[in-house]
């Protein structure tokens, strides 16, 4: 007979202190000192302009539905204690990719980098991106795969990390 997961105790792992949220600041801020740093890679554009809107756009539209997603399940949306989940959020955005709100933070990054108009900004998505997945992502998957077993296997076999 199979365990259910939500009746199997998973081992804490250590606290993540590295929070998205941190990231997305920290991130956020080394690609505009960047850009400040580094005048010569600067440029003007009016199409930087719309696409740093529009991605901006999408990136929050992306991160108010995958909280909402949460919260239609009853989960919570703490990063910190991965293994305090208690269900395993698979639709909505989720059905697409297993990140979406870290999809959404990347985006508003890449937004920023845009309307900083320098390439040197782009340090900033890409750090984030980098970070995200080693620090946050990977450790977390591996709590779900403890928590949930089969049916989290089977999901991330079935939809992308990112896109």
């Amino acid at each position: 007979m199979t365990k259910t997961p939500q009746f199997e105790t998973v081992k804490p792992m250590r606290k993540l202190y590295f929070p998205p949220l941190l990231q997305l600041l920290i991130y956020g801020i080394a690609g505009y000192i960047a850009a400040a740093s580094i005048p010569e890679l600067a440029y003007r554009s009016a199409f930087s302009f719309w696409a740093s809107l529009t991605f901006g756009l999408m990136g929050m539209i992306i991160l108010l539905a995958s909280v909402r997603s949460f919260a239609k399940a009853g989960a919570t949306v703490n990063p910190i204690e991965p293994e305090k989940a208690e269900r395993l959020v698979t639709s909505g955005l989720y059905r697409f990719t297993r990140n979406p709100m870290y999809l959404g933070m990347l985006l508003v990054l890449l937004a920023a980098a845009l309307a900083f108009q320098n390439i040197a900004a782009v340090i900033g998505p890409l750090l984030f991106f980098t970070s995200i997945t080693l620090l946050q992502i990977i450790p977390e998957e591996r709590v779900l795969e403890r928590t949930f077993g089969n049916a989290f296997a089977t999901y991330r076999q079935q939809t992308r990390r990112w896109i």
